[in-house]
């Protein structure tokens, strides 16, 4: 599955993160980083919490809201940006801050 593929690549791209672990959620994944929800990989993209000191960050990159239906919208949990995802030293770092609260 396709899905798996890149919930597979993001787990590695993360693996230095302490205390990862993915959970089925959503139709996806849930990303934690110990017991903090911090991540969504859905439908083949990569989705992180957001808070007001790094949601300017995701905003510079027009990044999507995860939204995986008109019902449900999770406002504070934005796409991150493939250069980001393709980086693993910055992708690091945006999930650090992602799991921060």
């Amino acid at each position: 599955m396709a899905t798996d593929s890149f919930r597979d690549f993001v787990q590695e791209q993360l693996a230095a993160l302490p205390g990862l672990s993915c959970r089925r959620m959503f139709g996806g994944y849930g990303l934690y980083a110990g017991a903090v929800f911090f991540g969504i990989v859905y439908d083949g993209r990569l989705y992180f919490k957001t808070h007001p000191d790094t949601l300017a960050q995701y905003l510079e990159h027009n990044a999507a809201v995860f939204a995986p239906s008109e019902k449900q919208v999770l406002q504070n949990y934005r796409e991150v940006p493939a250069d980001i995802l393709e980086d693993s030293e910055r992708l690091l770092l945006w999930a650090k801050r992602a799991a921060l609260r």
